[in-house]
């Protein structure tokens, strides 16, 4: 193997290992969410619809893990703890949105197209 294919499969490897997190349909859901500004976990979850209580703790923790969520805890009786997109989760609402744009713009053509396909 050549320096260049070993770059290129080491490219590769982080791109997969970066969508994967920012591919997943409920870090983008959560991102969504958290794009209108900071939020509480239930009124995040409550926001998000459909998610576990546990699906929301992994996925904000993953989030917070890979630089793109904070969580801030506030010395209240009970504590309040705030989710809010850092620079680089704002920046991922980005593309986030305009590939949510883009999928409520097209899904009746990508019903159509498995139509045709399940009917041939």
């Amino acid at each position: 193997m050549t320096p260049r294919h070993l770059h290129e499969t080491e490219d590769c490897r982080a791109v997969s290992a970066v969508l994967q997190r920012v591919g997943d349909k409920w870090t983008v859901l959560v991102v969504s969410r958290l794009g209108a500004g900071p939020m509480r976990f239930n009124e995040l979850r409550a926001a998000v619809g459909g998610i576990s209580q546990k699906m929301l703790t992994t996925t904000l923790r993953a989030l917070e893990r890979d630089g793109f969520v904070t969580r801030t805890v506030f010395p209240t009786i009970p504590p309040r703890v705030d989710y809010e997109l850092t620079d680089l989760g704002r920046e991922l609402l980005v593309p986030v949105q305009a590939l949510g744009d883009w999928a409520l713009k097209n899904i009746d053509r990508v019903e159509a197209a498995r139509m045709r396909f399940d009917g041939a």
